[in-house]
């Protein structure tokens, strides 16, 4: 999966960057930064702008790969029939409401972050993947410490049937370490990357995709 944050990358080339990484993702997710703030709900206005900006460039591609949205189901919903679905985080909207909001089809993920809380996804039915971390020390999160990689492993052997994504602070020197798990959240590591559809290449490889 790709995290796509336009904000962190080189003006004017955010768009570029996306479609040249997009033949090897099989999923990117739209996040916009809340200006200021670490965290929180993206201004909903710049999230459908940029996400609607994603969604008209992978429509000149053949097969994109579909697009979900970051922290925000009513962006989601305005994109009905357009993005696959949201991803939405522990103080976010609740999956089962979300669920509720967007209709049995679209594509719902949920951050975990420590074992309780991927058991207690595991029991939620409107939850389609989970994201689990952070792994790695992360400046774009704030994190100076991550979970590390044992973590990752064993939240992905207890998600049953979910597929789990860890995420943060995963790049190319240190992917190899989680093919136990065989997928990821990246953001800079591919859309940063002098060559983001190698690096993406390079990522799919050392995960064993």
């Amino acid at each position: 999966m790709g995290i796509f944050t336009p904000e962190l990358l080189p003006e004017g080339e955010a768009l570029e960057r996306l479609l040249a990484a997009a033949p090897e993702l099989d999923l990117v997710q739209v996040r916009v930064k809340s200006p200021g703030r670490r965290s929180g709900p993206a201004p909903a206005r710049a999230l459908l702008e940029w996400c609607e900006r994603a969604l008209d460039a992978l429509d000149s591609i053949p097969d994109p790969c579909p697009l979900i949205v970051n922290d925000r189901p009513d962006v989601a919903r305005a994109l009905a029939g357009r993005c696959a679905g949201v991803h939405v985080g522990q103080d976010d909207t609740p999956s089962s409401l979300v669920r509720r909001v967007l209709g049995r089809e679209p594509v719902i993920g949920l951050s975990t972050h420590d074992a309780a809380q991927v058991v207690l996804a595991c029991e939620e039915p409107a939850v389609d993947y989970l994201g689990f971390g952070p792994i790695f020390a992360t400046a774009t999160k704030g994190y100076e410490r991550g979970l590390g990689p044992e973590r990752a492993w064993s939240a992905a052997a207890g998600a049953d049937q979910l597929p789990l994504f860890p995420i943060g602070g995963i790049e190319i020197c240190n992917a190899l370490e989680l093919d136990r798990v065989g997928r990821a959240a990246v953001g800079a590591a591919v859309f940063a990357a002098d060559d983001p559809r190698s690096a993406a290449r390079e990522l799919r490889h050392l995960l064993g995709t």
